[in-house]
């Protein structure tokens, strides 16, 4: 019953927008010859990133939000007569305001998530799903997208607030039902205006199929919420079954909005990004998301350059394959709009009118992802005024609930600006917490498996997931007292920059010591290898696109150490790991206190989830949060000085650098960091070069 339902929805569609057997337009009024230009326009991973502002410093933010993506769509709508406003995905977590909607306040059925409020009044044509919606569990995203799933243990939802456009999703299906639990895909009609051969205007409809792909990990990531629910199939699987149905019922063109980046690699149904892929399906457009990234190099003067991981596809991609100028993969216009609402994807793309279809001119099409300072490079462009009043109340409520006193500090600044050599002030505190939770639970526990694991070493790990991934002001910084002797008051918002990620639970794996290298072998990988006798300048974090993945190890009393090589090839840079000042055998026990989406997410072969001895119904910012209530006071010496891991000293002919963010040098010298020795100019994207002195 609930296939049928879908079917029938998509019968409807194509029957009010389609006529003529399947063409969308009477081929009697519309000439051969006739031209008509229209714009796809995309956002991805806003991350409730709704106004300028940052709820985790309570201050102004005029790098992001999206009061000032509206504003980029209202000037592309005013260039282009006819356009195409979609979303890809992730966009109902990531701030305090989304976990105040969701956790601290849920919504009720019969409000509307304040980022629908605002994308509503944008009126947006459709959109997808990423990951991050299922975070909060498929109750709550079925009620705040007024969702019948047709899966018996998820709540069907009634008449609740939600996006006034339609939400897609072609991977994901019920596990009893075999059905999508979204439409699998709509068709948006659109009356748009075309140009005849003799120059005159003519409306005509247009047909816009629109598919939506999340990546499988989804069932790792939040296997607490969709385990035994639900199943997601490959991409291009799921590509291939639907576009022939989407251009049967009448589609002009199809659009794939693909929560996932590009990976050249060879394709397998299980891969994270696997966009690359899709675009060799027969679509006509590829709006992506989920790396946060910007695709193409931005147009506007002074761009930065494509991240390092997108060049790397490149050069792994046949010749010509990926056009990072251009926007195009396989030949197929791709836009990824970076994140947090800080620039809009446009596709601009022209088709002529020949015997009754649309067909695209490809040498006509412009792909640009472009910022909020398009213009001129420089100036930023003002903020949609009507957007914040929408959500006026929400933004209001969520700086109070942010407020909130959790305990105090008086010499501590736990920043996270030189995590990436070696600063542990916003890691350490995570780590004793997770520590401490999982050294209780063996402690106590009455299971004897459990107990049996009492003399194995507890160790943590964390990372900085604030730290450059979203641009030069995305870094965890939760600031000392302004003297010795006066204090500053903890927050709820602290730990929720110290961990960023609320739904995360806490899980803990027993692992052999070659686990733990192989471990950290990931880690390194991080760094750029270092040629030590390069006379040019080299970054030392090529790509901060995947900083989550820079997981910091704890022990008690700092017992655990190891250093990186950066000079060698990745897979050989870990060296000198001790614990106790002892080599760690490859045989040798440890139990690790991590999170889920790491604990099952096969990041090395012992994270495949059979190696889980605890997983914690408890998130890993709530225990953070409560092991800084139970702390009350923290300072540098007890909860922000361990440092477990260095470089391999080496000299360098030339410079290396550290991009952070400018005017942050003073936080390095305050920490003792010798190898950070001095502020160097801004590069395109914001961020300052600190040198980097390898032989400290």
């Amino acid at each position: 019953m609930h296939q049928f339902k879908w079917a029938l929805t998509g019968v409807a569609i194509a029957a009010l927008s389609a006529c003529n057997g399947g063409s969308s337009n009477d081929t009697n009024t519309i000439p051969n010859g006739t031209t008509l230009k229209v714009a796809l326009l995309e956002t991805t991973d806003i991350h409730q990133n709704l106004l300028s502002y940052n709820y985790y410093s309570l201050t102004p933010d005029t790098t992001l939000g999206l009061e000032r993506t509206s504003a980029l769509a209202n000037a592309a709508r005013a260039e282009n007569a006819n356009t195409v406003l979609l979303d890809d995905g992730d966009n109902i977590q990531g701030s305090l305001l989304g976990d105040f909607q969701a956790q601290a306040s849920p919504i009720t059925c019969s409000s509307t998530l304040a980022l629908h409020k605002v994308m509503n009044y944008m009126k947006y044509d459709g959109g997808g799903l990423g990951n991050h919606e299922f975070n909060y569990g498929l109750d709550f995203l079925a009620q705040v997208t007024n969702t019948d799933m047709g899966l018996v243990d998820v709540k069907k939802p009634s008449n609740c607030g939600a996006p006034n456009y339609p939400l897609v999703l072609s991977n994901v299906e019920g596990v009893s039902s075999k059905s999508p639990i979204f439409k699998p895909y709509a068709i948006i009609s659109k009356n748009f205006t075309a140009t005849k051969p003799d120059g005159q205007a003519v409306s005509v409809k247009f047909n816009v199929g629109i598919m939506s792909f999340v990546p499988p990990q989804i069932m790792d990531w939040d296997a607490k919420n969709l385990a035994g629910k639900v199943v997601v199939n490959g991409v291009v699987e799921s590509a291939n079954k639907y576009i022939p149905e989407i251009r049967s019922k009448g589609a002009d063109i199809v659009v794939a909005l693909s929560h996932g980046g590009l990976d050249a690699s060879p394709y397998s149904p299980k891969m994270e990004n696997g966009s690359y892929h899709l675009a060799g399906t027969g679509i006509d457009a590829l709006l992506i998301g989920h790396s946060h990234l910007i695709f193409p190099k931005g147009k506007e003067t002074g761009a930065a350059g494509i991240d390092g991981s997108f060049m790397a596809v490149k050069a792994a991609a046949p010749a010509g394959a990926v056009d990072e100028i251009k926007g195009l993969v396989n030949g197929v216009p791709t836009v990824m709009a970076q994140s947090w609402g800080r620039r809009l994807g446009i596709i601009q793309m022209t088709f002529v009118y020949q015997d009754g279809k649309w067909v695209q001119q490809k040498d006509k099409v412009n792909v640009e992802s472009r910022g909020f300072k398009y213009t001129d490079g420089t100036t930023i462009v003002a903020t949609d005024a009507a957007v914040a009043p929408l959500i006026d109340t929400e933004h209001k409520a969520t700086i109070a609930y942010a407020s909130q006193s959790l305990g105090t500090t008086t010499d501590f600044q736990m920043s996270a600006y030189f995590a990436l050599v070696g600063d542990v002030t916003a890691i350490q505190i995570v780590n004793q917490a997770q520590q401490d939770y999982v050294k209780n639970i063996i402690a106590t526990s009455t299971d004897p498996t459990l107990a049996s694991y009492k003399n194995i070493p507890v160790l943590s790990t964390s990372a900085p997931f604030k730290a450059g991934r979203n641009g030069a002001t995305d870094f965890t910084d939760v600031a000392p007292a302004a003297t010795p002797t006066s204090t500053v008051a903890l927050q709820v918002r602290n730990p929720g920059d110290l961990y960023v990620f609320s739904n995360n639970n806490l899980q803990a794996v027993k692992i052999k010591g070659s686990d733990l290298k192989a471990w950290l072998e990931v880690v390194a990988k991080q760094f750029a290898q270092i040629d030590p006798t390069q006379t040019t300048e080299q970054d030392l974090v090529p790509s901060y696109s995947t900083i989550f993945n820079f997981d910091v190890f704890y022990a008690d009393n700092n017992g655990l150490k190891y250093q990186f090589d950066v000079t060698k090839p990745i897979g050989s840079r870990v060296v000198n790991l001790t614990y106790n000042a002892t080599p760690i055998a490859d045989s040798a026990d440890f139990i690790v206190a991590t999170n889920d989406f790491r604990a099952g997410g096969n990041l090395i072969p012992a994270l495949d989830g059979s190696t889980r001895i605890i997983k914690s119904p408890d998130a890993n910012q709530t225990i953070v949060s409560d092991y800084i209530k139970k702390q009350g006071t923290l300072t540098l010496a007890k909860n922000g000085s361990a440092r477990p891991w260095s470089f391999v000293p080496v000299t360098t002919a030339g410079p290396v650098v550290l991009r952070v963010q400018p005017g942050k040098l003073a936080v390095a010298q305050n920490l003792g960091l010798t190898r950070i020795t001095s502020e160097g100019a801004l590069d395109a994207s914001g961020f300052a070069k600190y040198a980097v002195n390898l032989s400290k």
